[in-house]
């Protein structure tokens, strides 16, 4: 698969669970150029890169390429600093169908619900 955010997140490790979903951990790099426009001197992780993350692991778990159809329920629900908070666990409940896959997910860094959102896609 092709990420477009380039040295943007690592993934450090995920698990599947028996009911096909997936606990994906990653780490930002807080060094990335996208962090000094946004915004210089206070980073803030920029939500579409977030949902760009959920779109890359799921075709890296699915083994599929896909595309964007619908985004519905989408809650940025806390500041995303990659200096603060580098590390983030995404829970990603991922259902495919006849060309289309639809992702529950949840972001979270510690205790903190960062982003809750439910995305269509078709592949």
């Amino acid at each position: 698969m092709q990420t477009i955010l380039t040295d943007f997140y690592t993934l450090q490790s995920y698990e599947k669970a028996e009911n096909g979903n997936f606990i994906a951990n990653i780490r930002l790099n807080k060094d990335h150029d996208i962090f000094k426009g946004h915004f210089p001197g206070n980073p803030v992780t920029p939500g579409v890169c977030m949902m760009q993350i959920v779109k890359e692991l799921t075709e890296e778990f699915t083994g599929s390429q896909l595309f964007l159809k619908s985004a519905s329920n989408v809650k940025f629900m806390a500041i995303i600093n990659p200096v603060e908070t580098p590390e983030l666990k995404l829970q990603l409940d991922i259902h495919e169908s006849e060309g289309e896959v639809k992702v529950k997910n949840t972001t979270s860094f510690g205790e903190t619900i960062a982003l809750k959102m439910s995305v269509n896609y078709n592949k």
